[in-house]
């Protein structure tokens, strides 16, 4: 038994109580959890609560609708964007084996990377790629393939894919960097990215319910992935993932919410596997955690800053990390709180998972961390006035033109339309926006899975006097 172990005592079946008085109540919060999940329309659902030391692994719903089996603890989920993380996590190794500096423009260690934009190309650093301040584009999705030179065909494929925004100028959150990032790791570790993290994480940290590959996740029993309307039952997927393998370094791991939370220990733990091994320094631990740069869009994901490979949160003066990610209706969420101690990690296969994490982590980390979330995000109920002529106009990204004009009652409406390639991702959406404050407008008929019931739309400058708009965390500049 270790010391922490010793200074929980328990209290029955029910709960544990720390050396600090703190008390998880395991039946309450099992109950509490399948209560919430019912009520959002979630099919199935796994909690992990990391709190004195402990992990304790919840529970609730189905894997899969159409068949009913329940979901448990050995479960595994699609994190989507929460594989940033782990990138990062090898990243910062490489770093801490001498092998990569975070200052290093990117071209310097990877002479296959390139922009359009030579100058780019020449000053994009690893610092930039890791802080989704390197201007390139989320929305690059390119399929190179099953084989193992995926990453190397993207990464030759993303050449001519044009920038966001310039380099250094703005946080525009980049999946494109991060396979960038993971060809960078294979390149210096003479490892696939999937081989990588098996042998540089997964393996030293024990996690046994962490993979990449969909054929690794048939060992262990997998949620299916279920759409629908808000507000009701959502019924399986078509398809239960549609990423290909090159998507692995910013979208692919597919995991328990305890192998999760177990992740997040290595961070709070200050980079030592349980066994006492070092994984990583306590330098990359505190370098990943230090604010790279503020975020306009302080509400698609709750941040208020970016890291390195992690989001930031300020909750009233409390620092935390984490990340959110999604893939084909499932949604991940993971919360660390380090002045407490205490990380929670939610996975999700469908429904308004949005709500689910914002009832059940409000009421969590209010009472292991002293948190207060923020309130849902949504127009007030006196919306300021606006003056809209300054941000009337139309935005331009890869594959995507956003139109900001008036609308017959002479409020703003957004037109977001994916173009080029992208012109078949989705339908047009053609929104209302309500506003929060002069620049931040509450989109209507986003759907729960953004920020419970509205989209936010976030009108910004980058730093070069450009003015932009951020939607889904992208910067969109304005053409005209």
């Amino acid at each position: 038994m270790t010391t922490t172990e010793l200074n929980w005592t328990a209290q029955g079946d029910w709960g544990m109580r720390d050396s600090q008085g703190r008390r998880f109540d395991l039946a309450r919060w099992q109950a509490r959890f399948d209560e919430l999940r019912a009520a959002h329309h979630v099919p199935g659902a796994q909690l992990t609560v990391l709190v004195g030391g402990q992990v304790y692994e919840l529970a609730s719903g189905v894997l899969h609708r159409g068949i009913g089996w329940p979901v448990t603890t050995d479960s595994v989920f699609l994190s989507g964007s929460i594989a940033k993380v782990y990138t990062a996590t090898l990243v910062m190794q490489l770093v801490d084996a001498g092998k990569l500096s975070l200052d290093a423009p990117v071209v310097s260690v990877l002479p296959e990377f390139a922009t359009p934009d030579p100058m780019a190309t020449a000053t994009i650093t690893v610092r930039q790629l890791l802080s989704h301040t390197g201007g390139v584009t989320n929305d690059f999705m390119h399929d190179s393939g099953r084989g193992d030179d995926c990453l190397e065909k993207y990464v030759k494929a993303a050449q001519e894919v044009p920038l966001d925004c310039p380099p250094g100028t703005a946080v525009s959150y980049g999946s494109l960097g991060y396979v960038v990032l993971g060809r960078l790791i294979e390149v210096l570790t003479g490892k696939t990215w999937d081989q990588a993290l098996q042998d540089l994480l997964f393996t030293p940290l024990g996690l046994e319910r962490s993979v990449t590959l969909p054929e690794q996740a048939l060992r262990f029993p997998v949620a299916m992935s279920h759409l629908g309307e808000p507000g009701q039952d959502p019924d399986p997927a078509p398809a239960w993932d549609l990423m290909p393998r090159s998507a692995g370094p910013y979208g692919r791991v597919i995991v328990s919410a305890g192998d999760m939370a177990r992740l997040a220990k290595l961070h709070l733990d200050g980079g030592l596997a349980p066994d006492g091994t070092r994984v990583l320094s306590a330098q990359a631990v505190e370098a990943m955690q230090h604010r790279e740069t503020d975020v306009p869009d302080k509400w698609t994901v709750s941040a208020d800053g970016w890291g390195l490979g992690w989001t930031l949160y300020d909750w009233d003066g409390i620092a935390g990390y984490g990340h959110d990610g999604a893939a084909i209706g499932q949604y991940a969420y993971l919360r660390v709180v380090p002045h407490a101690g205490v990380a929670v990690a939610l996975m999700t296969n469908g429904g308004s998972a949005r709500l689910l994490y914002a009832d059940l982590f409000r009421e969590l980390l209010a009472e292991l961390a002293g948190v207060a979330m923020p309130d849902p995000f949504g127009p007030p109920a006196q919306p300021p006035a606006v003056d809209l002529d300054s941000l009337l106009g139309t935005y331009r990204r890869e594959g995507v033109v956003i139109t900001v004009s008036r609308g017959e009652d002479g409020g703003a409406r957004m037109l977001y339309e994916f173009v080029d390639g992208m012109k078949d991702m989705s339908p047009p959406l053609d929104m209302d926006l309500a506003p929060v404050t002069p620049t931040v407008f509450a989109a209507t008929g986003a759907g729960a899975a953004f920020s419970e019931d509205y989209m936010p739309v976030v009108f910004s400058t980058l730093s070069n006097g450009t003015a932009c708009v951020y939607v889904g965390m992208r910067a969109t500049p304005k053409i005209g």
